[in-house]
């Protein structure tokens, strides 16, 4: 689809008023001042972007030049001018994630942290709340009544009256909950009358408040106690107001020994101190109990998870038996998954409030469960958890690809699952007896980020179909059929649907190009292209355009995307100094048509190609985009698979593009900095210079929700520990290496490095460096910071690989 690419930046170029031909020569590639500057000098990217209510405007944030704050500008549907929203003018302004009711004739947003309600069809503006609370969730109900929470409180509105308060839940005794057996107590009250008769009194004005309370209409509904021995986690309110899932953990649950940062440079002029993540395996998240509130009279019921399927089994427990730990007591510990956003648990009722969904994770990681309650269609006492899917993986659940909703009917449930090994979009009818799931889409390639159609008659959605890196909006009705393709911009990053449901306002970007926005029909057609934010001096830079590859494995491993920087023409005969780029986060995407997570590195990488290097960029085994199996092939085994594609990089880097196997570097950040390492120490001599930054060293000193995912704990999987941390072939080191860590990282910890230092002090190596950053965390901030770092990767490419 790449044959589009040219079109779309001419209409870009048309879009902002710049005729293509008028376009000033190309310059060189910048300095590296340049590159590690702060990056409002490329031209800030539209961050967020929505629709404005009636359909022919769109509003999207940017952030402000030298400035950390955000703008939010307004802009032509149809295109033109954009405008700076400022002063009062921002009081009318809508937000994203808009939710509708079931006419489509209004929206509720959050706005500032307040609950706003527009009428689509006069455009007038409600302003629901006006307080310092956040109010968040919002959702409809069939009746056109509004729900919202603010914390462990719940409010309603109605479209007619006024806000009301619809639920509270609180972590305290009930205050009629009878006191606990005490001898003492019991004698007091036998031998005096007066006592006997004041509690009596007191117990008879609070059931009579209570009554009162019940009757009055003009009352707000009595709160639920859950005891002091739980803390509250998460709720979500029935669109109805009459029923409210509380997620709770445990109040005294042993959350692990959290690490301490110190920081050194400060204003205080004193050292100073933060606690930071708890290391893996001390201690797991806590486990979750569920509780149904009738809201009406707030009584409390705990539920059961003794239905999910599976959960009495231990899949861990081969290696607990290996490593001589006690086999698992009872059923494994089951939590109450978060939405992606993270702003809210992953419990979605149905707008006639006749069902509720909810996503349930094992601690372990092992097993995902999709579960349905009805509340309203039996006496609450008797209802339970239905579990409607099970998701189990021997390796770990995806943290992506947990989507699910209700459609229209109130009774079918949406969701997606990689059960096929790849992530996919399914329908289920959880009334209809003996119903089993309805896959809509089928391949080897990903749906994700899947909205409704307005009309509930079909599906959108990001796919990756022609190429793993190729990411466009595609559709499919919901009673099956082709998916089509929408869209042709290669680098879709997200889609919002117009209040109308007939556009779709598109986040795309490509590799020289920041996220931007288009506007397209929703049965599809051309984009028609709205903003483009970068600087004149940064589109004056004659860019590298970065080849798409596939390497081929040696190691079974099929094809390994990548992207190849290099000059348009090899001099015959010439050999290349190579290097070799490794992303980070291990389950990350980098070859992908979109604008890289890493433009820095980008811009470095054309620094090195005009100096003489050839430059790879490899998505090795472990990342996003293809598939269950190529993510968790580096299960309890992380870094040698990985290390496998480089090799592989590296000769077909030798084979077809004339690099010199003898000067051979490689780089990266975070996880590419652990893979950095381990190249350098289990090959030792294959690459003569290596730059880790913010590595891991021992996987020991990471946190818990990543790295227990890949290898267990240690105290179960100890030899998943010791194949996977760099630390344990620090022997090996006999090549050039530069370690590069911000000393506040709370993602990475310095001691990592610290611990690496001292072992190869030990080990007497020679040929290292590290460089600390006192002001910096694991993604660096400051330009100085920057700059000093890809200086000391420059000189250290320049010494060794010339």
């Amino acid at each position: 689809m790449h044959h589009l690419l040219p079109i779309v930046v001419l209409l870009l170029a048309c879009a902002t008023g710049t005729p293509a031909a008028a376009q000033a020569p190309p310059a060189a590639a910048p300095t590296l001042a340049q590159a590690m500057a702060d990056p409002d000098w490329i031209g800030s990217p539209v961050e967020d972007a929505w629709w404005a209510w009636d359909g022919r405007h769109v509003q999207y944030q940017r952030k402000r030049d030298g400035a950390t704050f955000r703008d939010i500008w307004q802009q032509p549907a149809d295109g033109g001018a954009a405008s700076r929203v400022d002063g009062a003018a921002r009081a009318d302004l809508d937000a994203a994630a808009p939710v509708y009711d079931a006419a489509r004739a209004r929206m509720a947003f959050i706005r500032n942290g307040d609950v706003f309600v527009r009428d689509l069809r006069s455009g007038a503006l409600t302003q629901l709340t006006r307080s310092h609370d956040e109010e968040a969730r919002p959702q409809w109900s069939d009746d056109g009544g509004l729900v919202w929470r603010v914390g462990n409180a719940w409010y309603r509105w109605d479209g007619h009256g006024g806000v009301t308060q619809a639920a509270l839940v609180k972590a305290e005794p009930a205050p009629d909950a009878a006191p606990a057996d005490d001898d003492l107590r019991a004698r007091q009250l036998r031998l005096l009358d007066t006592l006997r008769t004041d509690r009596a009194r007191r117990e008879a004005a609070r059931a009579q408040a209570e009554a009162w309370r019940a009757a009055d209409p003009s009352r707000a509904p009595p709160p639920a106690y859950l005891g002091d021995d739980v803390a509250i986690v998460d709720s979500a309110l029935s669109p109805d107001g009459r029923w409210l899932l509380v997620v709770t953990a445990a109040k005294d649950a042993d959350a692990g020994r959290a690490g301490k940062l110190p920081k050194y440079v400060t204003e205080s002029g004193y050292e100073e101190f933060e606690e930071a993540h708890t290391r893996v395996g001390r201690n797991p998240p806590p486990p979750h109990t569920l509780w149904l509130v009738e809201v009406a009279t707030g009584s409390a019921r705990q539920l059961s998870f003794a239905a999910l399927p599976g959960i009495g089994d231990d899949p861990l427990a081969a290696l607990r038996k290996a490593a001589g730990k006690p086999p698992l007591q009872g059923a494994r510990a089951v939590r109450v998954e978060t939405d992606g956003d993270g702003s809210a648990p992953a419990i979605h009722w149905s707008a006639d409030s006749r069902n509720v969904a909810l996503l349930l994770r094992a601690v372990d990681n092992k097993d995902r469960w999709l579960a349905t309650l009805s509340p309203a269609a039996t006496e609450a006492a008797q209802a339970t958890l239905q579990v409607r899917h099970r998701l189990h993986d021997a390796a770990w659940i995806n943290w992506n690809f947990n989507d699910f909703g209700w459609m229209g009917d109130g009774r079918t449930l949406w969701y997606l699952s990689e059960e096929s090994g790849w992530s996919h979009l399914y329908l289920l009818d959880t009334v209809r007896a003996g119903a089993g799931p309805r896959q809509l889409t089928a391949g080897r390639w990903e749906v994700s980020a899947p909205q409704l159609a307005a009309d509930g008659r079909s599906f959108y959605f990001l796919c990756n179909r022609t190429r793993p890196g190729d990411y466009e909006v595609c559709a499919v009705a919901a009673d099956g059929g082709a998916v089509r393709e929408l869209t042709a911009l290669d680098g879709v990053e997200s889609f919002a649907l117009s209040p109308d449901g007939s556009r779709l306002l598109l986040r795309h970007s490509a590799a020289y190009l920041p996220p931007q926005l288009a506007v397209v029909a929703a049965d599809g057609g051309a984009a028609r292209p709205l903003t483009d934010t970068r600087t004149s001096a940064f589109k004056a830079i004659d860019w590298i355009a970065p080849q798409t590859v596939q390497v081929p494995s040696r190691h079974g491993a099929g094809s390994i995307w990548g992207k190849f920087y290099g000059p348009a023409t090899l001099e015959p005969g010439r050999k290349y100094p190579v290097v070799l780029f490794v992303h980070g986060a291990g389950y990350l995407q980098n070859v992908s048509a979109r604008y890289p997570n890493y433009f820095r590195e980008q811009m470095f990488h054309n620094m090195l190609v005009r100096r003489g290097y050839l430059v790879l960029d490899l998505d090795y085994r472990g990342s996003e985009g293809y598939g269950r199996d190529w993510r968790t092939a580096i299960y309890r085994n992380m870094g040698h698979l990985e290390l496998e594609d480089y090799l592989d990089g590296l000769d077909w880097l030798v084979a077809n593009k004339q690099g010199d196997r003898d000067r051979a570097g490689i780089y990266g950040g975070s996880y590419g900095g652990f893979l950095t390492f381990m190249a350098l120490f289990r090959e030792p001599g294959t690459f003569k210079a290596g730059a880790a930054l913010r590595p891991v060293a021992d996987w020991t000193q990471y946190n818990h929700e990543y790295t227990s995912n890949i290898l267990n704990t240690p105290d179960i999987d100890p030899d998943a520990y010791l194949r996977s941390s760099p630390i344990e072939y620090a022997a090996g080191l006999q090549d050039h290496l530069l370690i590069a860590h911000g000393m506040i990282d709370d993602n990475v910890f310095f001691k990592d490095s610290v611990n690496l230092v001292q072992k190869l002090i030990e080990l007497r190596k020679d040929k290292w460096s590290i460089a600390p950053y006192p002001l910096e965390r694991h993604g660096f901030v400051h330009a100085d910071a920057w700059y000093d770092e890809y200086r000391r990767i420059l000189e250290l490419f320049e010494a060794t690989l010339k």
